[in-house]
């Protein structure tokens, strides 16, 4: 049987904000629906990803905005990724080199931590 990871909470203190900065740094907005009052539901996919984020409110979620800092992407190119994230006008940090791949760090505006990693190229 597969298992699948396709949904992460991201917990946020403003959703149009954080909405609005996901899609700035190229993730698809797959859906913002608010079902009842105080239950808001908006989805994003990173680019090419099989799993989403899950931002909104109402959503019962034991973390505190800020706290999110486990989420791990990997990406084809480091460089290109730095390059792409501070033309969105991000402060991702630089690249950081290591024997098991080649990460970047940034964070949204609430401060949630996201790390990308290039994987290093095994011989």
């Amino acid at each position: 049987m597969d298992w699948k990871i396709e949904l992460i909470f991201v917990p946020v203190t403003d959703v149009d904000r954080a909405k609005e900065f996901y899609v700035r740094i190229g993730f698809n907005a797959d859906h913002d629906h608010t079902p009842s009052p105080g239950l808001r539901f908006v989805q994003l996919t990173p680019p090419g990803s099989a799993c989403s984020i899950a931002i909104g409110e109402g959503l019962g979620g034991k973390l505190e905005p800020g706290r999110q800092d486990t989420i791990q992407v990997v990406i084809p190119d480091a460089d290109a990724a730095l390059a792409q994230l501070r033309e969105a006008g991000v402060d991702a940090r630089g690249v950081d080199e290591q024997d098991w791949g080649r990460f970047v760090t940034f964070d949204d505006p609430d401060g949630n931590t996201w790390t990308l990693q290039q994987m290093p190229q095994w011989s």
